[in-house]
């Protein structure tokens, strides 16, 4: 079938929305709770590292808090700014926006010593004005060095059937806090005492299931005495200060971690985080109901790759691979791991989209596939010679599929310079509506490098 035919088949009728999602509804009404602004969430399509930094950075400029919902610091976001390369693990990458507050939700699990070191390194290449511009919650719960451990111990049990973790501690922690026995930024910040007996029984139940599990408890307790003084200026109940910022009218933007793909419940179980990187996360990560959310950008890399172990229906083992693993420079921000490359994968989108909810796209590095003369993109998957209509649940099932592909032609020349779709060669803006017309949702960003400035609006 024709790639026109193939458009023709999947084309449904779109609307526009409303405008720039950077800024507030024209016509708000106000809710029966009495916010009136609407948040604006960014959110990863695929298995993660799609981009969503350099969107939230460029959102941000227009907005008054980003926010981070979940996950910890094994999530990874690089932005370019003014000629500075920033990474950002635990910090909102919309704090390189000096008039914008930076949340830390309680949904995300933090790291102490990780969160100074990373905010020192920062600070380093010119973030300026974090004490007064970052607020964490008193409700997220804390990652400890045993945790870390733990993360490493596990990784070994599991011997050739491990998960490839990013061993930060994020699975020990939430099982901490699924279990009960975690210990939250609140327990530091008030009586030690208490967060002292905490603390030892935290350490004797893991050494319970882990007895070669050393911890120096007196050294550790010393060092988050420490740990409590520096943080404690920052810490509020968002809750409450997101919810007064809304009657306000600010424009709040929440920052997804991970992505949809990796989300504990949607994702491909069990090479997934250990958090709700989908759109329900962002309500119970922040303490935000589902009427408060407006705009939903689901941001998509051009191509798709992953990193770690798990089934991957479009995978390229082969010279394509290579290219777009070299040309779009594909290393984990956090794990520095090669990532796995393949074609775009739309099934996989339609999936996520489902969940999610997606108002709109935003389509990063599609300068990558300059060079490449012939494109693939998978609509569909078959399992033993049959075309199935659900994505597999079990990555048992999603190991058996085959990808059904549609062939387009590639455009053979440099995007990167390009700030305007009008600009883009025909087959590029080809390319752009083959997954326009599949997904029925529009594409309103489109990425052509490495830069704030590098992104065509639509």
């Amino acid at each position: 079938m024709s790639s026109c035919t193939r458009m023709q088949q999947h084309s449904v009728q779109q609307t526009n929305g409303d405008g720039n999602l950077g800024s507030p509804r024209k016509k708000q009404r106000t809710s029966t709770s009495g916010l009136v602004s609407k948040v604006t969430v960014v959110l990863g399509a695929q298995w993660g590292d799609e981009g969503k930094g350099k969107v939230v950075d460029m959102l941000a400029t227009d907005a008054d808090i980003v926010c981070r919902c979940q996950g910890g610091n094994n999530a990874g976001h690089t932005v370019v700014a003014e000629g500075a390369e920033f990474d950002f693990h635990l910090l909102p990458s919309g704090i390189i926006n000096p008039r914008c507050k930076s949340v830390i939700g309680n949904g995300v699990v933090i790291h102490l010593p990780g969160l100074f070191e990373e905010l020192a390194k920062n600070e380093a290449k010119g973030l300026k004005d974090w004490k007064d511009r970052l607020i964490i919650s008193d409700r997220a719960h804390l990652v400890f060095d045993l945790h870390q451990q733990v993360d490493g111990l596990q990784e070994l049990e599991k011997g050739n059937q491990s998960l490839g973790t990013t061993k930060k501690g994020i699975g020990p922690t939430y099982s901490s806090k699924a279990t009960r026995n975690g210990l939250r930024i609140g327990d530091l910040l008030g009586d030690f005492e208490v967060f002292t007996k905490k603390f030892n029984a935290l350490v004797l139940s893991y050494q319970k299931m882990f007895p070669a599990l050393q911890v120096d408890i007196n050294a550790e307790l010393e060092r988050y005495k420490e740990y409590a003084e520096r943080v404690r200026p920052l810490v509020k109940g968002t809750v409450q200060y997101l919810h007064h910022a809304l009657k306000e009218n600010k424009k709040v933007l929440v920052e997804g971690a991970n992505a949809a793909m990796l989300d504990i419940d949607f994702g491909t179980y069990p090479y997934v985080t250990s958090s709700n990187c989908s759109i329900g996360g962002v309500c119970t990560g922040l303490g935000l109901p589902p009427n408060t959310i407006g705009e939903i950008i689901g941001v998509v890399k051009a191509y798709t790759t992953r990193v770690g172990d798990g089934p991957f229906p479009t995978e390229l083992l082969d010279a394509t691979g290579e290219l777009l693993q070299t040309r779009g420079h594909e290393y984990g921000v956090t794990t520095k791991r090669k990532r796995r490359c393949g074609w775009l994968d739309l099934t996989l989108l339609k999936y996520t989209s489902m969940v999610n909810g997606y108002t709109s796209i935003c389509l990063t590095k599609l300068d990558i596939l300059d060079t490449l003369p012939e494109l693939k993109v998978c609509i569909g998957y078959r399992i033993n010679g049959k075309e199935i209509d659900y994505f597999p649940s079990t990555t048992t099932e999603l190991g058996k599929v085959e990808a059904i592909y549609e062939r387009l032609e590639g455009w053979l020349s440099i995007t990167e310079g390009v700030r305007s779709i009008d600009k883009l060669p025909h087959n590029a803006r080809t390319y752009i509506q083959f997954i326009e017309q599949y997904l029925d949702i529009p594409v309103k960003w489109i990425g052509v490098g490495a830069g704030r400035e590098s992104v065509i609006a639509l």
